[in-house]
């Protein structure tokens, strides 16, 4: 499964205090399953992404906005659902400045199997590149690109 891993890096590459302190975060499965049709290997994944995070002591919003922007590029058909609900979050608040967050994300990932001449070759498939964009937004925009703090303490979004 490997948008564990990508949300893994973009979490570290992103997320300031879990990049200093990785051992305070974990991904993990907590369910899942796959589906085939009959005649082909070829597979999809579906499963529950946790995304726990311990001791978080900065803002919420900067962790929540970089999962978002994960999503919108690796889980994209989330943002289209009509619940508007791309994930669901659970925190323990330890104390006035530090909570436990627990992050789940409904995922799905295509594997193509194929028959080649020296055996099987798997192909993890990439996500449909959706038409549809943020109004004003430009298209290639990766709103990932980083979160700034200005000294009145409100979280300003940065692109590329």
């Amino acid at each position: 499964m490997k948008k564990l891993d990508s949300l893994r890096t973009h979490l570290l590459a992103s997320v300031p205090e879990i990049r200093n302190s990785p051992e305070k975060m974990e991904i993990f499965v907590d369910k899942g399953d796959v589906a085939v049709r009959a005649g082909s290997l070829s597979f999809e994944y579906s499963y529950t992404a946790s995304l726990w995070v311990q001791d978080f002591s900065a803002s919420v919003d900067k962790l929540l906005v970089p999962v978002l922007a994960w999503i919108a590029a690796n889980q994209p058909d989330l943002f289209e659902k009509g619940d508007r609900k791309p994930f669901t979050f659970q925190s323990d608040l330890l104390d006035a400045e530090t909570c436990d967050i627990t992050i789940s994300i409904n995922l799905t990932e295509l594997v193509r199997v194929e028959q080649q001449a020296k055996g099987l070759k798997v192909t993890h498939l990439p996500e449909p590149v959706m038409l549809d964009q943020f109004d004003g937004v430009p298209t290639g925009t990766k709103l990932w690109a980083g979160l700034i703090e200005d000294v009145a303490g409100t979280i300003e979004t940065v692109t590329r």
